[in-house]
């Protein structure tokens, strides 16, 4: 594995692959890698040759309050962990490789960046967008891969490549969990033991939501009710929100009709960890996936 830390050698890399019409892969991480992002690195080894993971922790998508510093940095470990997945190119550039000096220039997708983590996290969304892009012209990937955990993110940036005519496709993969429902964040590591176990209860609270619509329920005021019910059961979670919305605009819906998602994101302790459930129409029923 090739560790790369300038802009100018990666798109030195890129460019020869575009010339050997090989179908580069890209899995853009912040690092401190888990199993999360490591199943987006298998994904991408199946489907791709070349395959590139960066790591980048990205300052404009942390606002003032966040927890930019003390984000988990463990560039030598996240090496090692690439170089036995027979990932090809680690990108690891410095934040003034990305931002060079007067850098002023700044991706915002109306709409859909404003509302749920965008309204809690202001200008969390134009940093994401921001950096996404360079890295697409940078690496110039054919195919991205992008956990469904961060369903928002994914339709934001499925969004900016539709209305900006960028070439990469995004896959968007399942959320991957602990044995107990946790989905895998690398904030899990901020919870104390009694936080752990209690953050659980994001996991179970969809589970009663797909429960219920296994039952035939379909109206969002009784799904969400059963939602909170489940996490009001644990004093140590605050919910953000929770919410029902359209899988396309993520505008809260009334009841299902078509594709949703059940959107959640509530404080552990002082830690905030998100989920979400997809939920598909297939004829007269819906399925669930959390």
């Amino acid at each position: 594995m090739e560790t790369i830390h300038t802009v100018a050698w990666m798109q030195e890399v890129a460019t020869e692959a575009l010339r050997q019409d090989r179908v580069l892969g890209f899995v853009p991480t912040m690092g401190a890698l888990h199993e999360g992002h490591l199943s987006l690195v298998r994904e991408a080894r199946k489907r791709c040759s070349p395959v590139v993971v960066s790591i980048f922790v990205n300052p404009t998508q942390f606002g003032p309050s966040e927890d930019f510093k003390k984000y988990p940095r463990a560039l030598e470990a996240d090496r090692e962990v690439l170089a036995k997945l027979d990932v090809d190119y680690l990108f690891a550039p410095a934040p003034e490789e990305i931002y060079p000096p007067g850098f002023r220039t700044f991706v915002n997708v109306d709409g859909l960046s404003e509302r749920f983590e965008g309204r809690v996290r202001p200008g969390h969304f134009r940093g994401v967008a921001t950096v996404v892009l360079k890295l697409f012209e940078i690496v110039k990937p054919r195919l991205a891969f992008f956990g469904r955990k961060d369903a928002q993110q994914v339709r934001i940036l499925q969004q900016m490549i539709s209305d900006l005519n960028v070439s990469a496709e995004i896959v968007v993969c399942p959320i991957v969990r602990e044995q107990d429902g946790l989905a895998l964040s690398s904030r899990n590591s901020y919870l104390s033991s009694n936080e752990r176990r209690a953050a659980t209860a994001l996991y179970r609270s969809l589970e009663a939501v797909r429960r219920e619509v296994s039952q035939g329920e379909r109206d969002a005021v009784r799904l969400l009710a059963e939602l909170r019910k489940v996490l009001d059961t644990e004093p140590c979670v605050s919910p953000d929100y929770a919410e029902l919305v359209d899988a396309d605009t993520f505008e809260p819906v009334r009841s299902l009709r078509k594709t949703s998602y059940v959107l959640l994101a509530a404080r552990v302790g002082a830690t905030r960890l998100i989920d979400n459930a997809l939920i598909e129409q297939e004829g007269e029923t819906f399925r669930v996936t959390v």
